[in-house]
């Protein structure tokens, strides 16, 4: 099987592409599957109750956001968009150089929205579940 590095981006990478990350890293176990995330512009510091929460599902999401990077960009052939609010368009060079993307789009959760943190987290959860099991049946 050849190598895949899987970047997973949202808006300001301080929660979906965190948590698609944590638990992505969290069950793979397949060595040549690794996994990133960033945000398309690097944003402010995590909101600590979002973190406790992610916390409570298994999975840790601290750290300073990372913002998108050319080294990022060299580094994966995967990129899942974990957002509605980060336009395709800005990978359509990484097709054009065999990289895929995917689209998820998942909306942005206020931070004082306890339930709606929780329930996104779950969905973007079902959703890596999803894109390992493509790799299972390989």
């Amino acid at each position: 099987m050849e190598r895949i590095n899987i970047l997973f981006v949202c808006r300001y990478n301080r929660f979906r592409s965190r948590v698609a990350e944590a638990y992505f890293n969290k069950i793979n176990k397949n060595k040549n599957i690794k996994a990133r995330s960033a945000g398309l512009i690097r944003g402010n510091p995590l909101n600590p109750k979002t973190v406790k929460l992610t916390k409570r599902l298994g999975l840790d999401i601290s750290g300073k956001p990372k913002g998108l990077s050319s080294k990022l960009m060299v580094w994966q052939n995967l990129t899942v968009i974990v957002a509605d609010d980060v336009p395709e368009q800005v990978f359509d060079k990484n097709k054009r150089y065999g990289k895929k993307v995917i689209v998820w789009k998942i909306r942005d959760i206020e931070g004082s929205n306890i339930k709606g943190i929780k329930k996104t987290a779950i969905l973007i959860i079902k959703k890596v579940d999803k894109l390992l099991k493509n790799w299972e049946v390989k």
